[in-house]
Formats: C-alpha cells, sequence, structure tokens
C-alpha cells in the first residue's frame, strides 16, 4: 500500500505542470487555452497541497473555504500513479481538512466526461446542480 504525505506546495509553477498535463484533454475538448502562468495566477489564492509519496511530489491538492464550506478545487496525480487508490487518499485528507476547518459541507465540480465523478459518488458526493459541461457536487460533514 502507498503512504502518502501532504505538504503546503512551495512551488506553484510545479504544481500548476500537474493541472496542466492532467487535463489537457479536457482543455482540448472545450476549447480552453490556459497557460501555465493562467494555472499558477488561479491558484494564488488558493491553499495549496503537495501530495508527496517516497520524498516526490507526485500530484497536487487544491482547496478554498468560505463560510459554509471547503471547496475542493482540485486534485491532480501524475499519470503514473493514478488508478492505485491515491485519489481516494487525497479525497479523505480534504475531507479532514474540511472537518478541521469546522466547514460543514465540501463542495465541487467535475467534468461530466471525468473518471473522478464515480470516486466523488463512492464518497457521498451528491450532484446539486449540473450544466453543459459540470457536476456541482457536495457532502455533508459530520457536525
Amino acid at each position: 500500500m502507498i503512504e502518502l504525505d501532504f505538504k503546503p506546495t512551495e512551488n506553484l509553477a510545479h504544481a500548476a505542470t500537474f493541472t496542466l498535463n492532467n487535463m489537457q484533454p479536457y482543455y482540448h475538448r472545450f476549447d480552453v487555452n490556459w497557460q501555465l502562468d493562467d494555472i499558477v495566477k488561479q491558484t494564488l489564492d488558493l491553499t495549496n497541497w503537495d501530495i508527496v509519496y517516497a520524498s516526490n511530489v507526485i500530484g497536487v491538492m487544491r482547496l478554498s473555504f468560505d463560510e459554509q464550506a471547503c471547496w475542493l478545487r482540485d486534485i491532480q496525480i501524475d499519470p503514473d500513479f493514478q488508478n492505485k487508490g491515491l485519489g481516494a487518499k487525497a479525497l479523505d485528507q480534504a475531507v479532514a481538512l474540511a472537518n478541521a476547518s469546522q466547514a460543514k459541507e465540501i463542495k465541487l465540480k467535475v467534468f461530466k466526461i471525468s473518471p473522478a465523478l464515480s470516486l466523488y459518488q463512492r464518497h457521498d458526493f451528491k450532484t446539486y446542480q449540473e450544466d453543459d459541461r459540470f457536476y456541482y457536487m457536495v457532502r455533508t460533514l459530520a457536525a
């Protein structure tokens, strides 16, 4: 079993590279022309966590918080480490951080065509809204 560590991100450009690489199929399909600098700018005000395995950064997780909710903005895992249960471990960490912040719920949006949709459904996220591209999902947290 792979053990992960989560550390505050020190290199936003490196973290943004995971997003840029992993999201290219979605950007192409939906005609989104984002570059590395765009992603860095969008993530500056988020809580960014490196996902670390064996002293190597293998992914990134991003959160934001408001009065009611923790927003899971991103989980990106290096393709060499995907499909090994690491997304679920990152999601568990996001829920723990949301609980520690006393958020009442955790919210996210996910592309309708994303394989991550089944992960979120398995972890009790429910769709509360949708549009052409996204499902907007929520999971109520224990009080």
